[in-house]
């Protein structure tokens, strides 16, 4: 009897499982994955699997707020809000805090969401506060009239953190609508990298244990990349929808639809998924450059990472490039195939900025004078502009925390509030007492000159912020 099975069948479904498998156990899966929606009674879902939990109900982290915890929500029809966590927001009319408890030390990444939508009782976007992890600032004199998502990366060596909301007047409010701790990468920031000043070049050490605050993440000649294709849940945006001045009027954009290679020695899918390496932005064999000039806040310290990957030269060693930061020459006569060994690896390089008293950064891709005139002179798959902080007490400058002190957010501010009247009361039972020990022993002096006083010895401080009274009486 003749077999009838296609013989082909098996060894394509091998591949497929194969495939199916690798690329599942590739999947990043974060140690700390704290998501919560703040101000809802419900959970939230994005992406199709990223669940959000209630503030109120999540067993993962606890709100502590030195005055009303008010749950705002909107009431304009879901399905035309911008995202499912902009249905209900947290109001915080005194200072407040989330802790989250922390599984694995290290580099985490922190989002807020904040949409400034409008009730009866508040308008969010008159809303201006501060934001801090602990005594580190984060946001500062922060108020926003539009949806946006503010991205940390922060080192975290705790076993839990508190993240403050802070108003700055009495007056005013803070807000947030959602917020996200999920622990990062190894290898999404390695600790060296390359300082530019001066002209010069120096090598960077100790840049993993720094903070940063995503400002400008690009996809170079390819479309918007959403969270749904980004293993750490990123949106990377296209040229076109970035505040960027761009000049390349020569170049053009390409993509590719093979197998990125990724490599041990280079860039993973956390550090970018396939999508951004698949696109890029190439310069013309007639063109000499291609540059991009970004606004920045002044005088301030930037983290610049520029993705390569060559998915246009037919050979190895056909492509050199120079790179340029507000006109220096960084790296010269850069061979993509020399650091990766193969085509379609890709690789990224790490350049600390320090902006001038303009702000301006400009990037620039040029010709090697290596390159011939049938090669590829360059190519840009994709950018990032994270802020660093330049000193010990935050990203955006230092902020009155003595608002909100980490020591008041550990015991409770409920708990602190209620034991000054407790604590107040203790005090002026205890001068009594001493009132009346001094009074015992002023007639003990005459009627009993042989008997032992009392002592009061003041044993350190209760649990509750007053003194413990140890008394005892010798005879």
């Amino acid at each position: 009897m003749a077999n009838c099975r296609n013989p082909r069948i098996l060894p394509c479904a091998f591949l497929l499982i194969s495939l199916f498998f690798s690329s599942s156990s590739a999947l990043f899966s974060p140690s700390d994955n704290h998501l919560i929606v703040c101000g809802s009674s419900s959970p939230a879902t994005l992406e199709g699997h990223r669940v959000f939990q209630p503030d109120a109900t999540c067993r993962y982290s606890h709100l502590h707020s030195y005055g009303p915890r008010i749950s705002l929500s909107n009431s304009a029809d879901s399905s035309l809000l911008p995202s499912p966590l902009h249905g209900a927001a947290r109001v915080f009319p005194r200072p407040a805090s989330y802790e989250f408890h922390i599984k694995e030390k290290g580099a985490h990444l922190i989002r807020l969401h904040f949409y400034p939508f409008s009730s009866s009782e508040y308008e969010l976007s008159s809303a201006l506060f501060h934001v801090s992890v602990g005594e580190f600032s984060l946001l500062a004199n922060f108020s926003t009239s539009v949806p946006v998502l503010k991205e940390f990366i922060v080192q975290i060596d705790t076993e839990s953190i508190f993240i403050n909301f802070i108003p700055t007047q009495d007056n005013t409010i803070a807000f947030v609508n959602a917020i996200e701790v999920i622990s990062a990468p190894t290898d999404l920031v390695l600790d060296m990298g390359s300082l530019v000043k001066s002209g010069q070049v120096e090598k960077f050490e100790g840049l993993s244990k720094q903070a940063f605050e995503t400002i400008h993440r690009v996809n170079m000649g390819g479309p918007k990349v959403t969270p749904f294709n980004d293993s750490l849940w990123r949106t990377w945006l296209p040229e076109n929808e970035v505040s960027v001045k761009l000049d390349a009027s020569d170049s053009e954009t390409k993509s590719f639809s093979g197998r990125i290679n990724y490599l041990k020695s280079g860039a993973s899918r956390e550090v970018a998924p396939d999508n951004v390496y698949q696109s890029a932005r190439v310069m013309d064999k007639s063109s000499h450059n291609m540059s991009w000039e970004f606004s920045l806040r002044p005088e301030n310290r930037y983290l610049v990472r520029m993705h390569f990957c060559d998915i246009v030269s037919m050979a190895l060693n056909e492509m050199y490039l120079n790179i340029y930061i507000n006109g220096y020459l960084v790296n010269k006569d850069f061979d993509l195939s020399y650091v990766t060994g193969q085509l379609a690896a890709p690789y990224y390089i790490d350049f600390v900025v320090d902006t001038n008293n303009s702000g301006s950064l400009q990037l620039t891709i040029g010709s090697s004078d290596i390159s011939k005139p049938n090669w590829v002179h360059g190519l840009l798959n994709g950018l990032e502009i994270f802020k660093m902080n330049k000193t010990d007490v935050g990203l955006d400058g230092e902020i009155p925390i003595g608002l909100l002190t980490e020591s008041m957010v550990r015991r409770g501010v409920g708990e602190f509030l209620m034991s000054l009247p407790c604590g107040f009361a203790f005090a002026v039972l205890l001068i009594a007492l001493v009132a009346l020990v001094m009074k015992w022993r002023t007639e003990s002096r005459t009627s009993l000159p042989l008997v032992h006083l009392p002592s009061v010895v003041l044993d350190g401080k209760s649990g509750k912020g007053g003194y413990q009274m140890v008394s005892k009486v010798e005879i």
